[in-house]
């Protein structure tokens, strides 16, 4: 990000190849630009190393769940390029400690309470937030620069070009992007958000963790660890 040539964003080889089409339209172009200066001027999340994070553990037709989160925390030291995700050192995030008590309640059982969800991403989790970046204090604040059509084009080319997918839409937000998803193709899972504003009313009790691994299962895929 720290040069406007496309060339520059670092993006690992296969996530590029199935996005390039975006890298060189007048709107990322822009965005780059528009990002790039804020990072010079004003604080901006997560630290630009992080940008492309959730893209780094695996490749594209190993994507087994997206889980689509809105946009970084925008508080100083809790953004770190993964949706829903923060450093082990951090304390648990409201709506992550919901996610957790979710999946505890599936099971039966204590579950492992880092919130560095690392772990999930190397299995196969694209923890994937709609705008890439955020202003500190301002949340959805980059919400218009254009990062919205390039995580929509991933989702998009994600639905076409590869198959049997969990994708987990939780809230009114996530819910809108099933729009772009093959649900012919795809699981896809929608709840209201598990921030504790609305966990209440159907995120818990959805059963989307055993759902997501049941439906892998049935296609031979590999299920996600959950709970170590």
């Amino acid at each position: 990000m720290a040069e406007r040539d496309s060339s520059a964003v670092k993006i690992p080889p296969l996530w590029k190849e199935l996005v390039v089409d975006e890298l060189s339209k007048p709107y990322f172009t822009e965005l780059t630009k528009r990002v790039r200066e804020e990072y010079l001027h004003e604080v901006v999340f997560p630290h630009p190393s992080n940008i492309f994070r959730a893209f780094n553990y695996f490749e594209p037709q190993d994507t087994k769940v997206v889980i689509l989160g809105q946009d970084p925390y925008h508080t100083p030291g809790v953004a770190h390029g993964l949706s829903f995700s923060t450093e082990s050192s951090n304390p648990i995030p409201p709506s992550l400690l919901n996610i957790f008590k979710e999946i505890e309640l599936e099971y039966g059982q204590k579950i492992n309470r880092d919130p560095d969800l690392t772990r999930w991403a190397k299995q196969g989790v694209l923890l994937l937030n709609a705008s890439l970046t955020v202003k500190a204090g301002l949340a959805n604040s980059h919400a218009d620069y254009g990062w919205h059509i390039f995580t929509d084009a991933v989702i998009q080319a994600l639905s076409e070009k590869h198959e049997h997918i969990v994708f987990l839409l939780w809230g009114a937000f996530a819910g809108k992007k099933e729009a772009e998803i093959d649900s012919s193709k795809h699981l896809i899972l929608k709840s209201v958000h598990p921030s504790p504003l609305s966990a209440h009313r159907g995120f818990f009790g959805s059963n989307h963790f055993k759902l997501a691994n049941d439906y892998l299962k049935q296609n031979g895929r590999t299920e996600i660890d959950w709970v170590s």
